[in-house]
């Protein structure tokens, strides 16, 4: 316990000037082709606003018109529009370094297909603030078409066994997930941490084509002493699968295979590479036979 407090203290030092930053947070917003759900996100986002809370767009080279849908309606709102779509941590990244000319002390990243609820960014920061050995605060996240239903609870990651998994996925919100608990992972949906962390652990990986950036930036911080929290009081609905449709597609499955594979090498888990392929098949046939329940029976 002694070294994972001397770690945390080297890691994100509070002094003067952070204490003092003017904008004390930062929601980074990235959107791709979203401008739907990007300004259904911002006006969960716009009554925050606030000169301690400010909201950053970063535009990763959309052509739907989102740029000026956020212009034209949602003024107090920064907008970064970068040329190309450079992907999640790319995007992330660029938004971060733009933020960081204002020095704010904490900074959330934010999928721009979500919902939050009026304290969320509060509640992640007051974990941030409050425990100096946590690094990352994530949100219970739950389904937007589903309000009560769970889509993150925590994260079990266990590389050796190829297995990356959401706890309390499809499952009612009840007394099993309402308390505040270190967990393996934060999902990238939303991820709250101190700017100085974010930056000494050298930003999200941009060698990720797409998906686990998140697993991979938790563990980095894990390994930097620190932890990861899961937050239940703090709550976002997420519009799962806006990109693809489904949880079930295959340029979904092969995109998230790459990074599996990506992760398992950059943290030498090699015994994930036996075992990946099973439970890879395990989560598709829990997914599709969830589906299948979930269907209305009679004839169509």
């Amino acid at each position: 316990m002694g070294t994972v407090c001397r770690r945390s203290r080297e890691l994100h030092p509070v002094g003067r000037k952070a204490m003092n930053a003017r904008f004390f947070v930062t929601v980074i917003v990235l959107n791709w082709n979203g401008k739907d759900d990007l300004l259904r996100c911002l006006g969960s986002l716009d009554p925050l606003l606030s000169e301690q809370l400010r909201v950053l767009v970063v535009d990763n080279g959309s052509s739907d018109g989102s740029s000026a849908a956020v212009r034209d309606r949602f003024p107090g709102v920064e907008l970064l529009a970068l040329d190309r779509n450079f992907g999640y941590a790319g995007g992330n990244n660029a938004g971060f370094r733009h933020a960081m000319k204002r020095r704010p002390e904490y900074v959330v990243f934010l999928n721009n297909d979500t919902v939050v609820a009026p304290d969320a960014v509060a509640r992640l920061t007051a974990v941030l603030r409050d425990d100096p050995e946590a690094g990352i605060a994530v949100p219970e996240i739950l389904y937007m078409d589903d309000p009560d239903r769970i889509w993150y609870a925590g994260g079990v990651v266990r590389l050796g066994l190829g297995l990356v998994r959401h706890e309390g996925i499809r499952k009612l919100h009840g007394p099993a997930y309402a308390r505040r608990k270190e967990t393996g992972y934060a999902t990238g949906c939303c991820i709250a941490m101190r700017s100085l962390d974010f930056e000494r652990i050298g930003g999200f990986d941009e060698r990720f084509g797409m998906y686990a950036e998140d697993v991979d930036l938790s563990l980095r911080v894990r390994k930097a002493g620190l932890t990861v929290v899961c937050e239940p009081a703090a709550r976002v609905w997420h519009r799962v699968s806006a990109s693809y449709g489904s949880g079930m597609h295959p340029r979904k499955i092969l995109r998230k295979s790459a990074a599996m594979l990506y992760l398992m090498r950059k943290h030498r888990a090699w015994s994930g590479f036996i075992f990946y392929p099973f439970a890879l098949v395990a989560q598709a046939a829990g997914a599709l036979l969830h589906t299948l329940a979930r269907k209305p029976s009679g004839r169509s």
